[in-house]
């Protein structure tokens, strides 16, 4: 049975993914699957960067902003939707283009990851109840001792992942690490050309400075304002860089411009982890974000190898 051809287009936030994504589509009649741990979620398209309105226009866009925000969101779940929608785009004849930041994401999609078991419920609960007591650090540092390898890939601050990993530690006895070493027997076979988008940090962080002031003036502020009269602060959706910092702003924990500061400086420094995740995949091809004609021309060499 021959593999089926995708395209999977990566790299750390803001480096144009969704501009280089659209020209492909456009040019190669391909829909784009997400594959963004945050842009999954509804009701918060500017803090988190979803295409807009008129970019899913120009082409099919999947899985964006259609989970609630206090639905956590495994990778291994997400993967199983995201492999879903790219059989149906290929069944229509059109190329399946996976994109976005989220490298663990991309693992358990082209069959990286181990299906993982479910963690009992009483377990996630005395997990959560620890990080409540304890706090982000202590728990990211019970996290280094039992998988240092994971924990040095994540934030001390993100509660969301910190926690899956400590409860799949204590519900299986296996480090999250090793199940992502383990893989998916499961998985489709594919044939996916991997690109990747860099920038130099140098230039990566005013870049990042400028998409912080468009989003805080574009409506992320009222955005995360809407999203607290029902939801409490630390929901899954709420707990990406950009959440936290302007929750401490609306109240009134640091003024507007603090919060974008600790923003910015949250966001660099996960571009950077996204950047040594992505960096040792040796199948990955780089090109600088507005190089969209050598992109083209990468891809559609690859593809037509494929067929050869």
């Amino acid at each position: 049975m021959a593999k089926t051809s995708v395209v999977c287009l990566l790299g750390a936030t803001g480096t144009g993914k969704t501009a280089a994504a659209i020209a492909l589509a456009c040019a190669l009649g391909g829909e784009v699957v997400n594959v963004d741990s945050r842009q999954v979620y509804a009701g918060i398209p500017v803090l988190t960067a979803q295409p807009t309105p008129q970019e899913q226009a120009a082409c099919p866009h999947r899985l964006y902003g259609d989970t609630p925000l206090d639905v956590p969101v495994a990778a291994g779940d997400f993967a199983v939707r995201a492999r879903a929608a790219a059989a149906a785009i290929s069944a229509r004849g059109r190329l399946p283009l996976f994109v976005g930041g989220t490298g663990l994401y991309f693992r358990a999609i082209l069959g990286g990851l181990a299906p993982i078991p479910m963690t009992p419920a009483a377990v996630r609960a005395g997990v959560l109840a620890d990080w409540e007591r304890l706090g982000p650090a202590a728990m990211h540092a019970r996290l280094t001792a039992a998988d240092p390898d994971y924990a040095a890939r994540i934030a001390p601050a993100d509660r969301q992942r910190v926690t899956r990993a400590l409860e799949v530690f204590a519900a299986t006895g296996r480090a999250f690490s090793d199940w992502h070493r383990q893989g998916d027997p499961a998985a489709p076979d594919y044939a996916a050309v991997m690109i990747g988008l860099s920038v130099p940090m140098e230039e990566l962080l005013p870049r990042l400075a400028r998409r912080i002031e468009s989003m805080a003036a574009g409506g992320a502020v009222e955005e995360v304002r809407q999203a607290l009269a029902r939801y409490p602060s630390d929901v899954p959706g709420l707990t990406g860089i950009g959440g936290p910092e302007i929750a401490a702003h609306l109240a009134g924990r640091c003024n507007l411009k603090e919060a974008k500061e600790a923003w910015l400086s949250n966001t660099r420094a996960y571009a950077k982890r996204q950047m040594t995740w992505f960096r040792k995949d040796a199948a990955i091809t780089w090109f600088a974000p507005d190089n969209h004609i050598g992109i083209l021309a990468a891809v559609q060499r690859s593809l037509s190898e494929q067929t050869a």
